[in-house]
């Protein structure tokens, strides 16, 4: 978030548009976190899972390509400079890289067994 947040309030920068991406983070562990829940115990291969999945990859596509839409805008800057683009895609990898280890490290919790 700090990326982001950066990307929005420099002084060069200046233009709140790449904190849309924010509601992208939001949204992006929902199509997975809901498609869980109704295949738990139905074995690796659900059609319920994947469709979750596949909605998920395309919010964070989404969430990439946003900022490079904004800084190729026909404007003659671009909606945003290219810092401020380059600011939103690191903020991006840091987000989606920690929720992806979350799903990883929360998704086995029946494969640990102390006793």
């Amino acid at each position: 978030m700090t990326f982001v947040i950066l990307a929005c309030a420099l002084p060069d920068y200046g233009l709140w548009w790449p904190f849309f991406v924010v509601l992208f983070y939001i949204l992006a562990p929902i199509p997975t976190l809901i498609a869980r829940r109704y295949t738990e115990g139905q074995g690796s291969s659900n059609s319920c899972l994947e469709t979750g999945i596949f909605i998920t990859m395309g919010i964070v596509v989404s969430s990439f390509a946003l900022p490079i839409v904004l800084a190729r805008a026909p404007d003659p800057e671009g909606t945003i400079k290219w810092g401020a683009c380059y600011l939103t895609l690191a903020g991006n990898l840091v987000v989606y890289s920690t929720l992806y280890g979350f799903f990883v490290t929360f998704d086995h919790e029946d494969d640990y067994n102390m006793w």
